[in-house]
Protein backbone atom coordinates (compact mmCIF):
# COMPACT_ATOMS: atom_id res chain seq x y z
CA UNK A 1 0.00 0.00 0.00
CA UNK A 2 1.17 3.28 -0.83
CA UNK A 3 0.15 6.15 0.99
CA UNK A 4 0.88 10.07 0.35
CA UNK A 5 1.79 11.97 3.44
CA UNK A 6 1.06 15.86 3.89
CA UNK A 7 0.59 18.70 6.64
CA UNK A 8 0.55 22.38 6.75
CA UNK A 9 -0.87 23.70 3.87
CA UNK A 10 -2.02 26.57 4.73
CA UNK A 11 -4.66 27.20 2.26
CA UNK A 12 -5.77 30.18 1.17
CA UNK A 13 -4.15 31.51 4.32
CA UNK A 14 -0.62 31.47 3.09
CA UNK A 15 -0.82 30.35 -0.32
CA UNK A 16 -3.54 30.51 -2.62
CA UNK A 17 -3.48 27.44 -4.35
CA UNK A 18 -1.73 23.54 -3.84
CA UNK A 19 1.04 23.17 -5.96
CA UNK A 20 0.50 21.04 -9.18
CA UNK A 21 3.45 19.04 -8.01
CA UNK A 22 1.93 17.95 -4.96
CA UNK A 23 -0.57 15.69 -7.11
CA UNK A 24 2.14 14.55 -9.15
CA UNK A 25 3.81 13.32 -6.49
CA UNK A 26 0.49 11.46 -4.84
CA UNK A 27 0.03 10.12 -8.42
CA UNK A 28 -0.64 6.13 -7.17
CA UNK A 29 -1.50 6.84 -4.13
CA UNK A 30 -4.15 4.84 -2.58
CA UNK A 31 -4.39 7.08 0.45
CA UNK A 32 -3.60 10.79 1.63
CA UNK A 33 -2.83 11.40 5.31
CA UNK A 34 -3.07 14.88 6.16
CA UNK A 35 -1.48 16.12 9.52
CA UNK A 36 -3.10 19.38 9.69
CA UNK A 37 -3.64 23.05 8.95
CA UNK A 38 -5.78 22.37 6.22
CA UNK A 39 -7.35 25.74 6.70
CA UNK A 40 -10.19 25.18 3.72
CA UNK A 41 -11.86 21.90 3.06
CA UNK A 42 -11.04 22.91 -0.97
CA UNK A 43 -7.57 21.27 -0.29
CA UNK A 44 -8.87 17.83 1.08
CA UNK A 45 -11.78 18.18 -2.26
CA UNK A 46 -8.36 18.69 -4.65
CA UNK A 47 -6.82 15.41 -3.10
CA UNK A 48 -9.84 13.42 -3.06
CA UNK A 49 -9.55 13.59 -6.87
CA UNK A 50 -6.29 11.46 -5.96
CA UNK A 51 -7.06 9.24 -3.54
CA UNK A 52 -9.47 8.83 -0.65
CA UNK A 53 -8.43 11.67 2.30
CA UNK A 54 -8.01 11.35 6.11
CA UNK A 55 -6.96 14.53 7.96
CA UNK A 56 -6.67 15.89 11.68
CA UNK A 57 -7.30 19.36 12.74
CA UNK A 58 -4.45 21.64 13.33
CA UNK A 59 -3.56 24.96 14.98
CA UNK A 60 -4.66 27.20 11.81
CA UNK A 61 -7.97 25.13 11.57
CA UNK A 62 -8.89 26.16 14.42
CA UNK A 63 -8.10 29.33 14.35
CA UNK A 64 -9.68 30.12 10.54
CA UNK A 65 -12.60 28.16 11.52
CA UNK A 66 -13.12 26.71 7.76
CA UNK A 67 -12.56 22.95 8.58
CA UNK A 68 -13.85 20.41 11.45
CA UNK A 69 -11.69 17.85 11.74
CA UNK A 70 -10.77 15.30 14.24
CA UNK A 71 -7.37 15.72 16.66
CA UNK A 72 -6.47 12.53 16.03
CA UNK A 73 -7.02 9.53 14.06
CA UNK A 74 -5.34 5.94 13.63
CA UNK A 75 -5.75 3.76 10.48
CA UNK A 76 -4.40 0.10 9.71
CA UNK A 77 -2.52 -0.55 6.69
CA UNK A 78 -1.25 -3.77 5.74
CA UNK A 79 0.30 -4.64 9.08
CA UNK A 80 0.68 -1.46 10.34
CA UNK A 81 -0.76 0.77 13.25
CA UNK A 82 -0.72 4.26 11.80
CA UNK A 83 -1.58 7.16 13.82
CA UNK A 84 -2.30 11.02 13.51
CA UNK A 85 -2.04 14.33 14.82
CA UNK A 86 -0.78 17.70 14.22
CA UNK A 87 1.38 18.35 17.37
CA UNK A 88 1.02 21.48 17.60
CA UNK A 89 0.46 20.90 21.93
CA UNK A 90 3.95 19.89 22.24
CA UNK A 91 7.22 21.50 22.54
CA UNK A 92 8.18 22.34 18.81
CA UNK A 93 9.68 19.10 17.32
CA UNK A 94 9.99 17.29 20.21
CA UNK A 95 10.22 13.47 19.29
CA UNK A 96 10.80 11.80 22.28
CA UNK A 97 7.35 13.14 23.35
CA UNK A 98 5.65 12.56 19.79
CA UNK A 99 7.37 8.69 20.32
CA UNK A 100 5.07 8.63 23.86
CA UNK A 101 1.64 9.90 21.90
CA UNK A 102 2.28 7.10 19.77
CA UNK A 103 2.67 4.63 22.33
CA UNK A 104 -0.30 6.12 24.06
CA UNK A 105 -2.19 5.71 20.67
CA UNK A 106 -0.72 1.79 20.31
CA UNK A 107 0.84 2.65 16.71
CA UNK A 108 3.68 1.80 15.20
CA UNK A 109 3.89 4.79 12.93
CA UNK A 110 3.09 8.34 13.61
CA UNK A 111 2.84 10.85 10.91
CA UNK A 112 2.65 14.57 12.17
CA UNK A 113 3.26 18.12 11.31
CA UNK A 114 3.44 21.35 13.02
CA UNK A 115 7.18 22.29 12.67
CA UNK A 116 6.70 22.46 8.44
CA UNK A 117 10.41 20.64 8.55
CA UNK A 118 10.46 17.43 6.80
CA UNK A 119 11.73 14.45 9.49
CA UNK A 120 11.97 10.61 9.84
CA UNK A 121 13.19 9.03 12.78
CA UNK A 122 12.98 5.72 14.64
CA UNK A 123 12.53 5.89 18.27
CA UNK A 124 11.99 2.35 20.09
CA UNK A 125 10.13 0.26 16.96
CA UNK A 126 8.08 3.88 16.68
CA UNK A 127 8.76 5.66 13.08
CA UNK A 128 7.99 9.15 13.61
CA UNK A 129 7.49 11.23 9.98
CA UNK A 130 6.67 14.44 9.44
CA UNK A 131 5.90 15.63 5.88
CA UNK A 132 6.89 18.71 6.05
CA UNK A 133 5.17 21.46 4.21
CA UNK A 134 4.12 22.11 0.58
CA UNK A 135 3.61 25.35 0.40
CA UNK A 136 5.26 27.24 3.73
CA UNK A 137 8.33 25.51 4.43
CA UNK A 138 10.71 26.29 7.73
CA UNK A 139 13.57 24.11 6.06
CA UNK A 140 14.99 25.03 2.56
CA UNK A 141 12.55 23.08 0.43
CA UNK A 142 8.77 22.75 0.20
CA UNK A 143 7.97 18.78 0.72
CA UNK A 144 5.17 15.95 1.06
CA UNK A 145 5.97 11.99 1.54
CA UNK A 146 5.37 8.77 0.72
CA UNK A 147 5.04 5.65 3.00
CA UNK A 148 5.01 2.58 1.06
CA UNK A 149 4.20 -0.38 3.03
CA UNK A 150 4.24 -3.88 2.33
CA UNK A 151 3.56 -6.43 5.02
CA UNK A 152 6.37 -5.40 7.39
CA UNK A 153 8.30 -3.67 5.21
CA UNK A 154 7.64 0.45 5.90
CA UNK A 155 9.93 2.73 3.12
CA UNK A 156 9.53 6.62 3.32
CA UNK A 157 10.71 8.77 0.90
CA UNK A 158 10.34 13.08 1.08
CA UNK A 159 9.10 14.35 -2.24
CA UNK A 160 10.13 17.68 -2.96
CA UNK A 161 7.77 19.91 -4.19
Amino acid sequence: MKIGLISDTHIPDRLSLLPENVIKAFEGVDLILHAGDVTDYEVIEKLEKIAPVLAVEGNMDRRFGRVDLPKSRIIKAENQKIGILHGDRLLRGDMEQLAYNAMEMGVNILISGHTHIPHAEKIKDIILINPGSPTVPRASEKTVATLEINSDKVEIEFVKV
